[in-house]
């Protein structure tokens, strides 16, 4: 039984599909498949209820994301950013979070919580100049967040546990000059262009502080924020996996390859690619769901989740990436030289999820930091 944010997601589906070209061709979501996608909740899928969010277990957030990532990855990709942006709700100050994200509910909001920006405090608030990469979905967003350093008298604070104090300031689109940098291999119509924004004033409050307890106590906001992205990011990975096994099954059928007189689907070599390919993103997605679900379900119940589980966590995201790396390239390579042509989907599919695989969430390095932890080895990074 779909869930129904997946349902609500289902009559896009068509429309995403047809976008595609024109998407990647502007490099960016077009504005009013964006304004009819956030009007129907689908860009608030982590926000509380209490500010009229949909605040959905990580397993629905995970389908919607698969789902939307099959029909089109940049697609999917501009959703997880504006869904886990949209995480911050939980624990701005009340009246922030009521402002941004309770008076409107078809609003948008994206960020790069990367700490690129300087945050000088002045009397009730702050002045902030900085520059970020990667802001995906900013051109169709209400506000923009960027992660800054707070720098008091020329050096950066810090906490009590001595690391520096970092916060991530929300931004108002017309404070925010975005820059044309998205000129990339895959996952082109995510507009992920740079952003930066020059001596602005943030008024108090306006912001998260990272690290910090979300305002707002339930499940979902106790699951790990670092792992709910790692998801996420997971999940348009295997959605573009999904697409390209059905792109290939649909070419199979009727493909003759040059000098042979039987359809492709008659080679073995290519119904064993196929088989494993199935096989290891249907064996991901499990694993995802499981240990999303575990954890979860631990949450609700308040337990304290040890760093073993966020580790957990961290390789089923990542082993669900690479598994539908391999998927993709299994059969780009099947389908032989179809693959290479701008017409054919699994050229598009190809590109788009080795661009996916860069994301630091999902990155190989985080098998070696996932090992660590069974080995009983500090990782020395968050989780």
């Amino acid at each position: 039984m779909k869930s129904a944010a997946v349902e609500t997601l289902q009559p896009f589906l068509p429309r995403i599909r047809r976008c595609a070209n024109a998407m990647e061709a502007a490099r960016r979501l077009p504005a009013d498949l964006a304004k009819d996608m956030a009007a129907a909740g689908l860009f608030r899928l982590l926000v509380p209820q209490s500010l009229g969010g949909e605040q959905v277990d990580p397993s629905t957030f995970i389908d919607t994301l698969i789902d939307a990532s099959a029909a089109d990855g940049s697609t999917g990709w501009n959703l997880m950013i504006g869904n886990t942006t949209g995480l911050l709700s939980a624990s701005l100050p009340d009246p922030w979070a009521q402002s941004i994200y309770a008076a409107r509910p078809d609003v948008v909001t994206v960020g790069v919580t990367a700490p690129r920006g300087r945050a000088i405090p002045e009397r009730d608030g702050l002045r902030v100049s900085g520059r970020w990469p990667f802001g995906s979905g900013s051109h169709n967003a209400d506000w923009i967040c960027g992660g800054c350093h707070v720098v008091d008298q020329g050096e950066p604070r810090r906490l009590a546990n001595g690391q520096p104090e970092v916060r991530l300031v929300f931004f108002r689109r017309d404070e925010v000059s975005l820059l044309d940098t998205w000129h990339v291999a895959g996952l082109r119509g995510t507009g992920s262009t740079d952003f930066e924004v020059h001596d602005v004033f943030v008024p108090e409050g306006r912001w998260v502080t990272l690290g910090g307890r979300p305002r707002i106590d339930a499940p979902l906001y106790r699951f790990p924020t670092l792992g709910l992205l790692a998801t996420g990011v997971a999940s348009v990975a295997v959605g573009i996996a999904r697409r390209a096994i059905a792109e290939f099954l649909e070419l199979a059928a009727g493909k003759v390859p040059t000098g042979s007189t039987l359809a492709l689907a008659s080679r073995p070599r290519v119904q064993q690619d196929l088989a494993e390919a199935e096989a290891g993103t249907s064996a991901a997605i499990c694993f995802m769901h499981a240990t999303a679900q575990d954890l979860f379900d631990r949450a609700a119940r308040g337990e304290r989740l040890a760093t073993s589980d966020k580790a957990r966590l961290r390789l089923a995201a990542s082993h669900a990436t690479w598994s539908s790396v391999s998927a993709v390239d299994k059969l780009y390579h099947a389908a032989g030289a179809t693959s290479i042509y701008e017409g054919s989907a699994l050229q598009r599919c190809l590109r788009d999820i080795h661009v996916a695989t860069q994301h630091i969430m999902v990155g190989q390095s985080t098998f070696e930091v996932a090992g660590k932890v069974m080995l009983g080895i500090d990782p020395q990074t968050l989780l």
